[in-house]
Formats: C-alpha cells, structure tokens, sequence
C-alpha cells in the first residue's frame, strides 16, 4: 500500500520538524513525503530526497493549517499515494504506526483511523525511533488499545479526534471532504473534520499500535494568546453545526471575565 505521510510545518517548529524527519527516515524508506509550509515565505532547506514541498501562505486569520493539509493530500494522491497518513510537526512516528495505519487501512478502508497520542514531558528529547516504545503513555482523554486491536468510535467519541496522527484511504478523505477552508489560526478544525465525517457516514476507528509521539513544547491553559482565533473559529463553526466547539476554553475565559454568552454567541468584552 503506497503510503504518504503528511505534515503541516513552519520555522517556528524547525527542531520538532527535524527530529521528525530523522525518525521518520528509520521507520519509514518506502513512502510519499509532503510538507506543507505556512509560513508568510516559501520554505528554504527541504531535504533532496523526494521530498515534495508545497507553500499555503496565512490568510487573514493566521496560519491555514487545514488548507495546507487538504493541498498536500492533493499532492499526494498525484503522486499515487493509497494511503494518507498526517502527522502533525510536533509528532513522532514509533516504529508500529504506519504498519498499524496499514494493516488497520486494509481492514477497514472506508474508515477515518485514529492511533494514539503519547505527550512528551520537557526532558524526553527521544533522537531515534527505538527510544520511543518505552516512553508510550497515550492521552488518559482519548481511548488507547493494544496492538493489533482496533475498534468504532462511538457517535460521542468523534468529538475526541485529533489531527496530530491520523489515516485515511483516498477515497474516504474525498467521501468527508478534507478539512473546511473557513477555518484559520487556531482550532476547531479537527472537530470538524470528525462532524463531517460523521455526517457523511464514514466510522471512526481507534488503531492499536499507530502510536505518535508529541514532543514537548510550552502551552497555556487556557491558550489565551490564541483567544481571537477560538472565537472566530468556534463562531464559523456554530454557523456550520449550531453547537460551539472547544467549550472548555471558553468558559474558562468567560469565568476569567474575557468573554460572556449573549444569546447563541460567545463575544470578548475585555
């Protein structure tokens, strides 16, 4: 199965982006590499091995994560690719992932696939794919089977879909659509990817053993430098769905006095 693995990049994340690239190198020789960059300027220094770079500049809004995912997997469903697998820059391939995406896309190629998410603490800067099975501790908030098990997500649990490591047949990714372009900056955009495919039927399935690696970088909770973009994006959302999205950031910056409900609209009043 001709794999591409797919990953949004900037140079705000060069380091991530490298380790990646040296892991993903042992785990992985036979495969279709696409990076999108989202940076204001084109990208400088892409690796001379195959390597197909494309250029998503922001929008109005920030940074065009979604669109730069859907253009990449264009890219590489032309050069053939018969399975997409996105890795978000921050993440690591251990080395079951892409046979575990693999084996679980054969089985079930009309499915949206969803491995685990293992958070790397500060100290853990893991250089090489054989450090990373002994550091796997998924996310307690999202299901983690064993290898070689794998399951459907309930309706409830598409809520829980992260774009940091996931699979999809060419055809499944046509049949939900890709990501929404309506949505720049941050968040709200892997909810939903998850809801269209939800509403075009497609099953969700949690893959044992397709384990990623997020290496540690600083976070705020709740993320206040990104408070304009969750208002907008989780307002572009609702006009889609009716419902808000990431509503536990935003009663903690309405408990925080940033922001209040008037009426079906979250709006900043400081």
């Amino acid at each position: 199965m001709k794999t591409a693995v797919i990953t949004v990049a900037s140079r705000a994340r060069a380091e991530h982006l490298a380790r990646q690239r040296r892991v993903l190198a042992e785990v992985a020789t036979d495969i279709v590499r696409v990076e999108a960059w989202l940076d204001e300027t084109p990208p400088v220094g892409i690796p001379q091995d195959g390597t197909l770079a494309l250029h998503v500049a922001p929008g109005p809004g920030g940074l065009r994560v979604g669109e730069g995912r859907n253009r990449a997997a264009a890219a590489a469903i032309d050069a053939g690719a018969e399975l997409l697998v996105f890795l978000d820059v921050d993440c690591l391939p251990g080395p079951g992932l892409l046979p575990a995406y693999r084996d679980a896309a054969a089985a079930h190629p009309d499915a949206l696939l969803a491995g685990a998410v293992t958070y790397l603490s500060s100290v853990q800067r893991p250089e090489n794919a054989a450090d990373l099975p002994f550091l796997t501790r998924p996310h307690r908030a999202r299901p983690a089977l064993p290898p070689g098990d794998t399951r459907a997500a309930t309706a409830a649990e598409y809520d829980l879909f992260w774009s940091l490591s996931f699979a999809v047949t060419p055809a499944t990714w046509t049949r939900i659509g890709g990501f929404h372009p309506g949505y720049e900056g941050y968040g709200a955009e892997d909810t939903d990817l998850a809801w269209a495919a939800r509403a075009a039927g497609v099953e969700m399935r949690w893959i044992g053993g397709a384990d990623a690696y997020h290496q540690w970088h600083p976070v705020s909770s709740p993320p206040w430098q990104h408070l304009e973009d969750i208002l907008r994006n989780g307002a572009a959302f609702h006009a889609r769905w009716g419902s808000w999205p990431m509503g536990g950031w935003l009663e903690a910056f309405a408990e925080a006095g940033a922001i209040e409900r008037r009426s079906d609209a979250w709006v900043r009043v400081r």
